[in-house]
């Protein structure tokens, strides 16, 4: 009976300490600094109870013994702790760094991902080194939606890059580069191993806040610095590799190109063919075709060297944090000439703590590249270039310095051999930077008022030599010394921006958070150039083996051309921006610049900007919507100016004679038409959402804009005469959408994995030209055109609806009669061109739109294995939806005596039913076949493997971390029907046998000390 009165007892007890009610309270601080947190939601596990903090991070609730509470808040790892007995509990949070906590650099400061409201991607660092590469914008390739960048496979070439499509026909297309507070153009200068993070502002509402230079999207970089509190670490990378052309465009082999040439019925084409035979021998496999059978893209190309070595030191005290790099990097071209890049970079960055609210710092960087650039015209010579001709030709016995063949020997017109002009050509350019920044932030009130002024410098130098050196072949085929030449030219550039800004942060009631910046910007540019050029003189000390005497002065003194130029544009600015967050769900940004340049007559540009995001997820509806973490919606709106495009050109007056009467009179005629230049404006509209769904495992980002670009610079022509001015009278508007997604998962807990991919439209179209009907662009043979409705510079000809296969089909169609009573030779073979408006002559009416050279889509993509110290990644890129102009094949209408490509020798028109797309070859040499059309279009479609490395990384204790990597970079292309090396072929469509992008494979290394 004591028994059981005990165990009631106790029981009872038990219950009353259960159901006891605890009031606890506390100050919730960032573990990281201490501050407190004001807004940290407080609630009990398994209710709906709960509270926020105040201002000052304190809460107070009242629970029971056992219960447990839950912290957390935006930006800040979840913390939970089950409630005993305490009356006080004080919670630390520790940040996190992932997913929607990455803190992004905006304009002018920073942001968390979360609290975006504009269109901004982001890139980590370690996806663009994977790229061996010497520029950044290869690794970004396919890594942001919105932005398409074209690669440049000659060594030390700048990728052309586009965000969200062509604004400007006058203007410069490229974004603004801002590294450190410095201003750019480009950043060929910069080693991606310097980088600490990449931010890309896609819309005009993110953009807008940079001003006139910000109208084509703005790339944010940082460098790398040291952190305070760390112990110095080392890390030294390297990697070597060999670089391959990729995608060899296939030439007519001899027996193809002879059988050809015979079937064309040119007695010149095979007149040359017998010379051939006759000067080259018979071939043993075939007598009827010359004993040569040259491979010219084998014989120009060549397997090449790429290197790369990089240390960077980094470390800090409690007082100062400093970063110190070096950089290596060398890469030889695939044309067989002396065609390479190196640089070397050395960089610098210190920070320190001067007081508790002084911090002061600053950054160098020195660049010294030197590139020796290719012989462009090679591309060309090597396609044209007859297979039945040898690189080099035995009979030339006094040749010097070796004995180059030419076709001229044969009966053609050039000598088509492109080693001659590669042997001897030396084009050595050499660019210096000097970037810096330096700084100095004031506290003035803590974690609330601060002030920041910093200083940037840029200093850049080119020192340019472009030498043509003599070569005597015959007397008839040779560069003699006066005939050869050099170009100098010398350019220096200065940049000083001087930015002041003051940025206020608060937080009221736990429910407002409020930032505002406010801040001035001065601008100076400064640039002179000076240029001379000659041909060298028998009677002075040149030597060609001798680079000490290529001078300007042993050039003829009436050769010498020279040139003397010089700029400064300067600026004066205001900008700000106020950042208001409502309970964590509600978001503002307004940003305003007011921007002064003396570059127009129109001397101040005013440029605003808006952007709203609502977190719906954080509304109490979407409590039950369990797979969604995190989902917020965005609209933005901004206008961006554009000063890329040149100054007016002034009335001017000039020289000129006549005859009157048989009398000679010298004149002066003035110019009539002035050109009337100022800003082009562009206003962008942009909507998206931003979705965190299935614990953060799958992240969105989704965006639809509109981009109209007014005041757009066109040339207008006169109602009287035929001169033309420039004027702000066109528009242009680019409008597309942006999809992006990332899946990360496990498999278990020693293998991950993550799949991303992003996706992109673009429809380009000219909305005004001021009542002009058409611009022509593009050649006489090619045409382009500027008209209203159509893509920028769509090409403009006649569609094919088939080859004629005999005398009948010619006898039915009224236009090839009409064409044959006006004298023109149409034979099965031609191509039967669509008569459009149905009048049964074919002409210049019949034309019709052919295509863009703007693609319509672009995606890119990643794939992601993690197993334990392995990792794999796959990246891949593509386009399509435009059209490419195969410039080759059409230049037979300048000379048939050239080569053709495999393809149309392979599936040319052989007779009745052998094809219904290709021409013969006697209708491939004829006029009426080498008109603009959609033969000489290809789909500009490509899919392509970016790059693909396999990585190892050896982890022990007392042992330096080792990271081995095996990468191949471009290994693999799929197109559509583009029929050449590389189908990015720059954003005019227009391909001209541009220097291909290889293929890098190459062995990595990374030791960190």
């Amino acid at each position: 009976m004591k028994t059981k009165f005990s165990l009631i007892l106790l029981l009872f007890i038990s219950l009353i300490s259960w159901s006891q009610q605890i009031e606890v309270s506390g100050v919730v601080t960032s573990a990281s600094d201490g501050m407190p947190l004001p807004g940290v939601s407080v609630i009990i596990e398994g209710t709906s109870k709960g509270v926020i903090t105040d201002f000052d991070g304190k809460y107070n609730i009242t629970v029971q013994s056992g219960q447990k509470l839950n912290f957390s808040y935006i930006g800040f790892k979840t913390q939970s702790t089950t409630i005993e007995n305490q009356i006080v509990l004080n919670v630390a949070l520790e940040e996190d760094v992932s997913l929607l906590n990455e803190v992004v650099v905006v304009g002018y400061g920073t942001q968390k991902k979360a609290d975006l409201t504009g269109a901004i991607s982001t890139v980590k660092t370690e996806v663009i080194s994977r790229t061996p590469a010497a520029q950044i914008a290869q690794g970004l390739q396919g890594q942001v939606a919105g932005v398409q960048i074209n690669s440049q496979g000659s060594p030390g070439e700048t990728p052309q890059i586009r965000i969200r499509g062509t604004n400007s026909l006058s203007g410069n297309n490229n974004p603004l580069f801002v590294v450190d507070g410095n201003f750019f153009d480009n950043i060929d200068f910069l080693n991606p191993s310097e980088i600490e993070d990449v931010s890309v502002l896609k819309d005009a509402s993110s953009a807008s806040i940079y001003g006139v230079r910000a109208a084509n999207g703005v790339i944010v970089i940082t460098t790398k610095g040291g952190k305070f509190n760390k112990k110095p670490e080392i890390t030294f990378s390297s990697f070597m590799g060999v670089q391959r052309a990729q995608n060899i465009l296939k030439m007519a082999n001899a027996e193809q190109f002879t059988t050809f040439a015979l079937e064309s019925g040119s007695q010149a084409e095979i007149e040359s063919v017998e010379q051939a035979i006759q000067r080259f021998g018979r071939s043993r496999v075939n007598p009827n075709i010359p004993n040569v059978n040259t491979d010219w893209y084998d014989e120009v190309l060549r397997d090449a060297p790429i290197e790369n070595y990089d240390i960077q030191v980094t470390g800090g005290s409690d007082k100062i944090s400093y970063s110190l790099g070096g950089n290596f990097f060398s890469q030889q071209g695939i044309l067989d000439m002396k065609n390479s890049y190196n640089r070397s970079n050395l960089r610098a960055r210190i920070d320190a703590k001067a007081t508790d609210w002084l911090k002061v710092g600053g950054n160098i960087l020195y660049s010294n590249a030197v590139q020796y650039a290719d012989e462009g015209s090679a591309w060309q010579l090597t396609y044209f270039a007859v297979p039945i001709l040898p690189v080099f030709d035995a009979n030339f016995t006094e040749a010097d310095p070796l004995p180059y063949s030419d076709a001229r020997e044969i009966g053609y017109r050039g000598a088509q051999n492109p080693f001659p002009l590669m042997d001897n050509a030396d084009r050595r350019g050499e660019r210096r930077r000097l970037v810096s920044n330096f700084y100095a932030d004031f506290e003035i009130l803590p974690k609330k008022l601060n002030f920041k002024s910093s200083l940037s410098y840029t200093y850049s130098g080119t020192n340019e030599r472009i030498v043509q050196l003599p070569y005597f072949v015959t007397e008839e085929y040779q560069r003699a010394i006066e005939q050869s030449s050099i170009t100098r030219n010398n350019a220096v550039g200065e940049n000083y921006i001087w930015d002041n800004i003051l940025t206020y942060r608060n937080n009221f009631g736990g429910d407002h958070d409020l930032t505002l910046i406010a801040g001035t910007s001065f601008r100076d540019d400064y640039g002179r150039n000076f240029g001379a050029s000659g041909n060298f003189s028998p009677e002075s000390s040149f030597v060609r083996s001798n680079d000490k005497t290529w001078y300007i002065e042993n050039t003829s003194p009436d050769s010498r051309i020279a040139y003397d130029g010089g700029f400064r544009d300067y600026g004066f600015s205001y900008y700000g921006r106020a950042e208001y967050k409502l309970k964590n769900k509600y978001l503002l940004n307004l940003s305003f610049r007011a921007e002064g340049t003396n570059k127009y007559d129109e001397t101040y540009v005013y440029l605003p900007a808006v952007g709203l995001g609502y977190v719906i997820s954080d509304e109490s509806f979407m409590d039950d919507v369990n797979f969604i973490d995190f989902l917020k919606f965005r609209a933005g709106w901004g206008r961006v100016a554009n000063d890329a495009v040149g100054r007016s050109n002034p009335l001017s007056a000039n020289s000129i004679s006549t005859v009157f009467n048989d009398t000679f009179f010298n004149g002066i005629e003035f110019e009539t038409v002035e050109d009337n230049i100022s800003w082009e404006f562009t206003d962008e509209l942009n909507v998206g959402l931003s979705a965190y769904l299935f614990d953060n495992r799958l992240s969105l980002e989704a965006d639809y804009f509109v981009k109209d670009t007014d005041n757009l610079v066109i040339n207008v022509l006169q109602f009287i005469g035929t001169g033309s001015s420039r004027q702000n009278v066109g528009g242009v508007r680019n409008k597309g959408i942006e999809l992006a997604a990332t899946w990360r998962g496990q498999f278990s807990d020693n293998f991950s994995y993550s799949i991303s991919g992003n996706f992109s439209t673009l429809d380009n179209e000219i909305t005004s030209l001021a009542g002009q009907p058409v611009l022509e662009t593009g050649t006489a043979e090619a045409r382009q055109r500027i008209i209203v409705g159509q893509p920028i510079n769509v090409f403009y000809g006649w569609e094919i609806d088939g080859v004629y296969q005999n005398e009948a089909e010619i006898l039915a169609d009224p236009a090839a009669q009409a064409a044959i009573a006006d004298g023109v030779d149409i034979r099965p073979g031609y191509f039967r061109y669509k008569d459009n408006n149905g009048d049964g002559v074919l002409d210049a009416e019949d034309r019709a739109y052919l295509g863009s050279p703007i693609p319509t889509f672009y995606y890119g993509g990643n794939i992601a294995l993690n197993y334990k110290d392995f990792d794999l990644n796959v990246a891949f890129y593509g386009q399509g939806g435009n059209v490419i102009f195969n410039s080759n094949r059409q230049e037979v209408i300048r000379t048939q005596g050239r080569n053709i490509d495999a393809d149309l020798a392979i599936n040319r028109w052989r007779g009745e039913g052998s094809t219904n797309s290709y021409p013969s070859s006697e209708g491939y040499r004829q006029v009426w076949n080498q008109r603009l059309s959609e033969f000489f279009l290809q789909d500009g479609d490509f899919f392509r493997i970016q790059n693909i490395q396999l990585g190892y990384t050896l982890r022990q204790e007392n042992f330096p971390e080792i990271r081995l990597t095996l990468t191949a970079d471009r290994p693999f292309i799929w197109t559509k029907s583009f029929n050449g090396f590389n189908p990015e072929v720059g954003f005019d469509g227009r391909d001209t046998q541009t220097y291909p992008t290889p293929s890098v494979y190459s062995f990595g290394v990374q030791v960190k000390f």
